[in-house]
């Protein structure tokens, strides 16, 4: 039986936690914030007007969260897409391509918008891996929620009991569960695997080879 496999990006299939919290905290305090560091690092892999406004004390919609988003809009692609390839996480292109080989449908559900996420997957080179990708502005409601999730699964015409979210954190594991998925949560990333395993991840992997094994399990997991 085949399966749909969705990804988180940040922290997931992609090393850029680190050099998006840098980016992050370099862009706040342009503007007079002075944020701790693990505060700058909760915001990885959360929408970024959500995660500025509330790094800088402003509301989603003021001018300074504006200037702050679109500052970090120019630089990230010399901050953090210039390196390309050397971005994804060991395992991941060879794992990605082992699933599409097993006739696996592979997706994203991210919550970059669509621009920044089409560009960190072109720049790493896997965006062709994918089927779907499907982000934070294309749906009503973000992460946890279970839009997107839902979304790939219409576009894929999958059913939930057949597919599984892969992601690094808290809010992946309550999307997957609000949208039925079973999940795999990687502990590499922006949460412990205490509290991935906590929100109710089905398992949880120390690499991305070993969340390949799990999904590409004959029998066991998939069964």
């Amino acid at each position: 039986m085949t399966s749909v496999f969705i990804f988180d990006i940040d922290g997931t299939l992609a090393d850029t936690p680190t050099a998006i919290a840098e980016l992050i905290g370099d862009v706040v305090r342009g503007f007079g914030a002075r944020p701790r560091h693990q505060d700058v690092l909760a915001t990885v892999g959360k929408p970024l007007e959500a995660s500025l406004a509330g790094l800088l004390g402003a509301g989603v919609h003021d001018t300074v969260t504006a200037q702050a988003a679109a500052r970090y809009r120019r630089r990230f692609a010399e901050d953090v897409l210039s390196r390309g390839p050397a971005l994804l996480l060991p395992g991941v292109a060879e794992g990605l391509d082992r699933m599409r080989a097993a006739g696996h449908q592979l997706a994203v559900a991210t919550s970059k918008i669509h621009a920044s996420a089409h560009a960190l997957l072109d720049a790493t080179r896997i965006l062709d891996k994918f089927d779907t990708v499907v982000c934070h502005d294309m749906v009503e409601h973000g992460k946890p929620h279970p839009d997107m999730a839902l979304r790939v699964l219409s576009e894929l015409g999958a059913l939930p009991s057949q597919s599984w979210y892969v992601g690094d954190t808290v809010t992946d594991m309550a999307m997957a569960r609000a949208a039925g998925l079973r999940s795999v949560a990687v502990s590499y990333g922006v949460d412990s695997a205490p509290a991935l395993t906590a929100a109710g991840a089905d398992h949880v992997a120390a690499d991305f080879p070993t969340v390949t094994d799990l999904l590409l399990q004959p029998t066991g997991v998939l069964s």
